[in-house]
Protein backbone atom coordinates (compact mmCIF):
# COMPACT_ATOMS: atom_id res chain seq x y z
CA UNK A 1 0.00 0.00 0.00
CA UNK A 2 1.47 3.62 -0.87
CA UNK A 3 0.21 6.37 1.02
CA UNK A 4 -0.56 8.74 -2.09
CA UNK A 5 -2.79 5.98 -3.43
CA UNK A 6 -6.78 7.69 -2.35
CA UNK A 7 -8.36 4.03 -3.30
CA UNK A 8 -5.98 1.76 -1.62
CA UNK A 9 -6.29 4.42 2.01
CA UNK A 10 -9.51 4.88 1.36
CA UNK A 11 -10.28 0.79 1.76
CA UNK A 12 -7.77 0.84 4.91
CA UNK A 13 -10.16 3.49 6.67
CA UNK A 14 -13.03 1.12 6.13
CA UNK A 15 -11.18 -1.82 7.48
CA UNK A 16 -10.28 -0.19 10.43
CA UNK A 17 -13.19 0.83 11.36
CA UNK A 18 -15.61 -1.81 10.82
CA UNK A 19 -18.29 -0.93 13.14
CA UNK A 20 -18.16 -3.22 16.63
CA UNK A 21 -20.65 -6.13 16.85
CA UNK A 22 -22.25 -5.48 20.45
CA UNK A 23 -23.34 -9.23 20.44
CA UNK A 24 -19.71 -10.66 20.41
CA UNK A 25 -17.87 -8.01 22.82
CA UNK A 26 -20.80 -8.92 25.01
CA UNK A 27 -20.21 -12.47 25.24
CA UNK A 28 -16.57 -12.33 25.47
CA UNK A 29 -17.09 -9.64 28.48
CA UNK A 30 -19.12 -12.52 30.16
CA UNK A 31 -16.43 -14.86 29.23
CA UNK A 32 -13.70 -12.84 31.09
CA UNK A 33 -15.58 -12.59 34.18
CA UNK A 34 -16.07 -16.27 34.16
CA UNK A 35 -12.59 -17.60 33.26
CA UNK A 36 -10.27 -15.21 34.67
CA UNK A 37 -8.51 -16.46 37.37
CA UNK A 38 -5.69 -18.60 37.02
CA UNK A 39 -5.04 -21.94 38.20
CA UNK A 40 -1.50 -22.38 39.85
CA UNK A 41 -1.10 -26.26 39.48
CA UNK A 42 -1.83 -25.84 35.88
CA UNK A 43 0.77 -22.82 35.51
CA UNK A 44 3.34 -24.42 37.89
CA UNK A 45 3.31 -27.84 36.45
CA UNK A 46 3.08 -26.95 33.20
CA UNK A 47 6.20 -24.66 32.81
CA UNK A 48 8.11 -26.77 35.54
CA UNK A 49 7.61 -29.96 33.43
CA UNK A 50 8.26 -28.11 29.78
CA UNK A 51 11.42 -26.66 31.16
CA UNK A 52 12.70 -29.81 32.62
CA UNK A 53 12.19 -31.46 29.79
CA UNK A 54 14.33 -29.18 26.97
CA UNK A 55 17.11 -28.27 29.43
CA UNK A 56 17.40 -32.13 29.95
CA UNK A 57 17.09 -33.11 26.16
CA UNK A 58 19.55 -30.07 25.43
CA UNK A 59 21.69 -31.61 27.60
CA UNK A 60 21.00 -34.80 25.65
CA UNK A 61 22.04 -33.56 22.30
CA UNK A 62 25.19 -32.05 23.71
CA UNK A 63 26.00 -35.27 25.53
CA UNK A 64 24.98 -37.81 23.20
CA UNK A 65 27.18 -38.90 20.44
CA UNK A 66 24.90 -41.08 17.82
CA UNK A 67 24.08 -38.31 15.29
CA UNK A 68 20.64 -39.29 15.19
CA UNK A 69 19.77 -39.54 18.81
CA UNK A 70 21.22 -36.12 19.14
CA UNK A 71 19.27 -34.87 16.53
CA UNK A 72 15.94 -36.15 18.40
CA UNK A 73 17.12 -34.83 22.03
CA UNK A 74 17.82 -31.26 19.73
CA UNK A 75 14.50 -31.47 18.61
CA UNK A 76 12.49 -32.45 21.52
CA UNK A 77 14.72 -29.41 23.68
CA UNK A 78 13.51 -26.84 21.12
CA UNK A 79 9.80 -27.82 21.67
CA UNK A 80 9.88 -28.03 25.15
CA UNK A 81 11.91 -24.98 25.68
CA UNK A 82 9.80 -22.96 23.14
CA UNK A 83 6.71 -24.09 25.26
CA UNK A 84 8.46 -23.26 28.34
CA UNK A 85 9.86 -19.11 27.09
CA UNK A 86 5.99 -18.97 25.83
CA UNK A 87 4.62 -18.78 29.42
CA UNK A 88 6.86 -15.39 29.09
CA UNK A 89 3.10 -14.30 27.09
CA UNK A 90 1.40 -14.75 30.40
CA UNK A 91 3.56 -13.01 32.97
CA UNK A 92 2.20 -9.95 30.94
CA UNK A 93 -0.89 -10.28 31.91
CA UNK A 94 -1.61 -12.51 34.94
CA UNK A 95 -3.25 -10.22 37.78
CA UNK A 96 -0.49 -8.91 40.52
CA UNK A 97 -0.11 -11.49 43.33
CA UNK A 98 -2.06 -14.30 41.39
CA UNK A 99 0.48 -16.04 41.22
CA UNK A 100 3.38 -15.66 43.88
CA UNK A 101 6.93 -16.56 42.93
CA UNK A 102 6.10 -17.79 39.28
CA UNK A 103 7.68 -14.58 37.49
CA UNK A 104 10.74 -15.15 39.46
CA UNK A 105 11.69 -18.89 39.10
CA UNK A 106 10.22 -18.50 35.47
CA UNK A 107 13.44 -16.15 34.97
CA UNK A 108 15.40 -18.24 36.78
CA UNK A 109 14.60 -21.43 35.22
CA UNK A 110 14.13 -20.16 31.35
CA UNK A 111 14.21 -16.31 30.97
CA UNK A 112 17.91 -15.68 32.41
CA UNK A 113 19.37 -19.14 30.76
CA UNK A 114 17.45 -17.74 27.32
CA UNK A 115 18.79 -14.14 27.62
CA UNK A 116 14.87 -13.56 26.88
CA UNK A 117 14.05 -12.20 31.04
CA UNK A 118 10.54 -10.79 31.15
CA UNK A 119 11.79 -7.36 30.96
CA UNK A 120 11.89 -7.51 27.43
CA UNK A 121 8.12 -7.89 27.11
CA UNK A 122 6.55 -6.67 30.43
CA UNK A 123 5.70 -3.33 29.53
CA UNK A 124 6.09 -3.82 25.90
CA UNK A 125 3.31 -6.76 24.73
CA UNK A 126 0.72 -4.61 27.03
CA UNK A 127 0.94 -1.66 24.40
CA UNK A 128 -0.25 -4.18 21.43
CA UNK A 129 -3.46 -4.54 23.41
CA UNK A 130 -4.10 -0.83 24.02
CA UNK A 131 -7.16 -0.17 22.39
CA UNK A 132 -5.70 3.62 20.00
CA UNK A 133 -2.44 2.00 19.60
CA UNK A 134 -2.84 -1.46 18.37
CA UNK A 135 -1.44 -1.43 14.47
CA UNK A 136 0.08 2.28 14.74
CA UNK A 137 2.97 3.42 14.28
CA UNK A 138 3.25 3.00 18.14
CA UNK A 139 2.38 -0.72 17.95
CA UNK A 140 5.62 -2.34 19.61
CA UNK A 141 4.45 -5.78 17.63
CA UNK A 142 2.84 -4.49 14.34
CA UNK A 143 3.87 -4.27 10.97
CA UNK A 144 2.11 -3.84 8.05
CA UNK A 145 3.40 -7.09 6.20
CA UNK A 146 0.91 -7.92 4.42
CA UNK A 147 1.47 -4.56 2.73
CA UNK A 148 5.17 -4.46 2.66
CA UNK A 149 7.31 -6.13 -0.21
CA UNK A 150 7.86 -9.76 -0.76
CA UNK A 151 10.94 -9.66 0.23
CA UNK A 152 9.75 -8.03 3.56
CA UNK A 153 8.40 -11.79 4.56
CA UNK A 154 11.93 -14.07 4.20
CA UNK A 155 14.08 -11.08 5.85
CA UNK A 156 11.60 -11.16 8.93
CA UNK A 157 11.87 -14.41 9.42
CA UNK A 158 15.80 -14.95 8.48
CA UNK A 159 16.46 -12.70 11.02
CA UNK A 160 15.20 -14.67 13.98
CA UNK A 161 17.56 -17.25 13.12
CA UNK A 162 20.51 -14.59 14.33
CA UNK A 163 18.55 -13.94 17.59
CA UNK A 164 20.90 -16.08 20.28
CA UNK A 165 23.77 -14.17 18.46
CA UNK A 166 22.20 -10.78 19.26
CA UNK A 167 21.15 -11.45 23.10
CA UNK A 168 24.41 -12.68 23.53
CA UNK A 169 25.92 -9.30 22.06
CA UNK A 170 22.92 -7.55 23.91
CA UNK A 171 23.75 -9.06 26.67
CA UNK A 172 27.32 -9.87 27.09
CA UNK A 173 28.70 -6.84 25.21
CA UNK A 174 26.42 -3.81 25.23
CA UNK A 175 25.18 -4.08 29.03
CA UNK A 176 28.86 -4.37 30.38
CA UNK A 177 30.01 -1.42 27.63
CA UNK A 178 26.45 0.73 28.48
CA UNK A 179 27.20 0.58 32.31
CA UNK A 180 30.53 2.30 31.49
CA UNK A 181 28.74 4.71 28.93
CA UNK A 182 25.44 6.91 29.27
CA UNK A 183 24.63 7.99 26.33
CA UNK A 184 25.59 4.16 25.09
CA UNK A 185 22.77 2.95 27.89
CA UNK A 186 20.24 5.49 26.80
CA UNK A 187 20.33 3.87 23.26
CA UNK A 188 20.09 0.37 24.83
CA UNK A 189 17.67 0.98 26.73
CA UNK A 190 15.25 2.94 24.23
CA UNK A 191 16.30 0.47 21.18
CA UNK A 192 17.69 -3.17 22.53
CA UNK A 193 15.57 -3.62 25.41
CA UNK A 194 12.09 -5.18 23.67
CA UNK A 195 10.70 -8.05 22.31
CA UNK A 196 9.37 -6.35 19.49
CA UNK A 197 9.35 -5.86 15.65
CA UNK A 198 8.58 -2.73 14.96
CA UNK A 199 12.05 -1.46 14.52
CA UNK A 200 10.40 2.35 15.06
CA UNK A 201 9.77 1.48 18.34
CA UNK A 202 11.49 3.49 21.49
CA UNK A 203 11.28 2.06 24.98
CA UNK A 204 11.32 4.59 28.26
CA UNK A 205 13.52 4.11 30.80
CA UNK A 206 11.99 2.16 33.64
CA UNK A 207 11.27 3.91 36.91
CA UNK A 208 10.45 2.67 40.56
CA UNK A 209 9.63 -1.25 41.53
CA UNK A 210 10.58 -2.44 38.16
CA UNK A 211 13.72 -0.41 37.49
CA UNK A 212 14.99 -2.45 40.08
CA UNK A 213 13.26 -6.17 39.01
CA UNK A 214 14.84 -5.00 35.57
CA UNK A 215 18.19 -4.46 37.16
CA UNK A 216 18.51 -7.82 38.30
CA UNK A 217 17.16 -9.45 34.97
CA UNK A 218 19.87 -7.76 33.10
CA UNK A 219 22.60 -8.55 35.40
CA UNK A 220 21.70 -12.28 35.08
CA UNK A 221 21.58 -12.11 31.66
CA UNK A 222 24.71 -10.60 31.42
CA UNK A 223 26.12 -13.29 33.33
CA UNK A 224 24.68 -15.75 31.51
CA UNK A 225 25.99 -14.50 27.92
CA UNK A 226 29.45 -14.27 29.69
CA UNK A 227 28.97 -17.72 30.63
CA UNK A 228 28.25 -18.94 27.10
CA UNK A 229 30.98 -16.84 25.92
CA UNK A 230 33.42 -18.50 28.07
CA UNK A 231 32.56 -21.76 28.06
CA UNK A 232 34.48 -22.25 24.40
CA UNK A 233 37.42 -21.99 26.11
CA UNK A 234 36.32 -24.54 29.11
CA UNK A 235 34.26 -27.02 26.90
CA UNK A 236 35.11 -26.28 23.68
CA UNK A 237 32.54 -25.49 20.56
CA UNK A 238 30.19 -27.91 20.56
CA UNK A 239 28.27 -26.67 23.92
CA UNK A 240 27.82 -23.45 22.66
CA UNK A 241 26.57 -24.47 18.65
CA UNK A 242 24.15 -27.15 20.06
CA UNK A 243 22.36 -24.25 22.66
CA UNK A 244 22.57 -21.98 20.24
CA UNK A 245 21.00 -24.00 17.29
CA UNK A 246 18.27 -25.33 19.55
CA UNK A 247 17.69 -21.34 20.33
CA UNK A 248 17.85 -20.04 16.92
CA UNK A 249 15.22 -22.81 15.49
CA UNK A 250 13.01 -21.88 18.96
CA UNK A 251 12.86 -18.35 17.88
CA UNK A 252 12.47 -19.02 13.90
CA UNK A 253 9.50 -20.98 14.93
CA UNK A 254 8.29 -18.67 17.41
CA UNK A 255 8.52 -15.85 14.16
CA UNK A 256 6.06 -18.26 11.85
CA UNK A 257 4.05 -18.11 14.71
CA UNK A 258 4.61 -14.93 15.03
CA UNK A 259 3.80 -14.41 11.25
CA UNK A 260 -0.03 -15.88 10.78
CA UNK A 261 -0.95 -14.42 14.60
CA UNK A 262 -2.17 -11.67 12.47
CA UNK A 263 -3.39 -10.89 8.94
CA UNK A 264 -1.10 -7.56 8.88
CA UNK A 265 -3.62 -5.63 6.99
CA UNK A 266 -3.44 -2.07 9.21
CA UNK A 267 -1.21 0.62 8.07
CA UNK A 268 -1.38 3.11 11.01
CA UNK A 269 -5.11 3.90 11.41
CA UNK A 270 -6.55 3.29 14.94
CA UNK A 271 -8.74 0.40 14.85
CA UNK A 272 -12.19 -0.56 16.26
CA UNK A 273 -12.16 -3.78 18.82
CA UNK A 274 -13.72 -5.66 16.13
CA UNK A 275 -11.87 -4.82 13.44
CA UNK A 276 -8.57 -6.05 15.36
CA UNK A 277 -9.90 -9.04 16.40
CA UNK A 278 -10.60 -9.93 12.50
CA UNK A 279 -7.10 -8.74 11.94
CA UNK A 280 -5.89 -11.79 14.04
CA UNK A 281 -6.08 -15.43 14.18
CA UNK A 282 -7.33 -18.04 15.94
CA UNK A 283 -6.28 -21.73 14.83
CA UNK A 284 -8.54 -24.08 17.06
CA UNK A 285 -8.99 -27.80 17.10
CA UNK A 286 -9.53 -29.54 15.47
CA UNK A 287 -6.02 -29.30 14.02
CA UNK A 288 -3.57 -30.43 16.12
CA UNK A 289 0.03 -29.12 14.79
CA UNK A 290 -0.99 -25.46 16.29
CA UNK A 291 -0.45 -27.11 19.76
CA UNK A 292 3.27 -26.94 19.17
CA UNK A 293 4.08 -24.25 17.25
CA UNK A 294 1.27 -22.02 19.06
CA UNK A 295 2.10 -23.38 22.94
CA UNK A 296 0.09 -22.12 25.79
CA UNK A 297 -3.29 -20.99 24.14
CA UNK A 298 -1.09 -18.88 21.75
CA UNK A 299 -3.28 -20.52 19.07
CA UNK A 300 -6.39 -18.48 20.50
CA UNK A 301 -5.12 -15.29 19.48
CA UNK A 302 -7.44 -13.62 17.84
CA UNK A 303 -9.46 -14.21 21.16
CA UNK A 304 -6.70 -13.21 23.42
CA UNK A 305 -7.26 -10.04 21.81
CA UNK A 306 -10.81 -10.29 23.03
CA UNK A 307 -10.01 -11.54 26.40
CA UNK A 308 -6.52 -10.49 27.25
CA UNK A 309 -7.37 -11.22 31.40
CA UNK A 310 -7.81 -14.90 30.26
CA UNK A 311 -5.05 -16.77 31.67
CA UNK A 312 -4.28 -19.92 28.25
CA UNK A 313 -5.66 -22.63 30.10
CA UNK A 314 -9.36 -21.24 29.91
CA UNK A 315 -8.95 -19.90 26.12
CA UNK A 316 -10.05 -23.62 24.67
CA UNK A 317 -13.03 -23.92 26.82
CA UNK A 318 -14.05 -19.79 26.14
CA UNK A 319 -13.62 -20.46 22.51
CA UNK A 320 -15.96 -23.63 22.56
CA UNK A 321 -18.46 -21.41 24.48
CA UNK A 322 -18.34 -18.51 22.06
CA UNK A 323 -18.62 -20.92 19.27
CA UNK A 324 -22.11 -22.50 20.35
CA UNK A 325 -23.68 -19.01 21.56
CA UNK A 326 -22.44 -16.62 18.83
CA UNK A 327 -24.39 -17.14 15.56
CA UNK A 328 -23.67 -18.46 12.45
CA UNK A 329 -23.00 -14.71 11.46
CA UNK A 330 -21.04 -13.26 13.70
CA UNK A 331 -17.79 -11.89 13.08
CA UNK A 332 -16.19 -14.27 15.57
CA UNK A 333 -16.13 -16.89 13.15
CA UNK A 334 -14.57 -15.49 10.78
CA UNK A 335 -11.10 -15.08 12.97
CA UNK A 336 -10.90 -18.82 13.03
CA UNK A 337 -7.87 -20.55 10.46
CA UNK A 338 -7.36 -23.95 9.54
CA UNK A 339 -3.88 -23.90 9.75
CA UNK A 340 0.04 -22.11 9.41
CA UNK A 341 0.11 -22.52 5.55
CA UNK A 342 -2.71 -21.30 4.58
CA UNK A 343 -2.09 -18.00 5.86
CA UNK A 344 1.20 -17.91 5.04
CA UNK A 345 0.18 -18.21 1.62
CA UNK A 346 -2.50 -15.70 1.87
CA UNK A 347 -0.21 -13.12 3.18
CA UNK A 348 2.61 -13.94 0.92
CA UNK A 349 -0.18 -12.97 -2.04
CA UNK A 350 -1.25 -9.71 -0.41
CA UNK A 351 2.75 -9.05 -1.54
CA UNK A 352 3.01 -9.79 -4.70
CA UNK A 353 1.88 -6.92 -5.95
CA UNK A 354 3.44 -4.26 -4.09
Amino acid sequence: MTKHDPILAAAQRARAAIPDDSAMLRAAADLAREFSVADPRIFWSDMLASALVGWGAMAGAILVDNVAVAVGCAIVAMLALYRAASFIHELTHYRKGALPGFRGAWNLIVGLPLMIPSFMYEGVHTQHHARTRYGTSEDPEYLPLALMKPWSLPLFIVVAALAPVGLILRFGVLTPLSLLIPPLRARVVAEFSALSINPAYRRRAPEGEFARMWAWQEAGACLVALALIGSVFAFGWKPLLVYMGIHAAMTVINQLRTLVAHLWENEGEAMTVTAQYLDSVNVPPPGTLPALWAPVGLRYHALHHLLPSVPYHALGKAHARLMETLDAESPYRKGNYAGMMPLVGKIARSTMGR
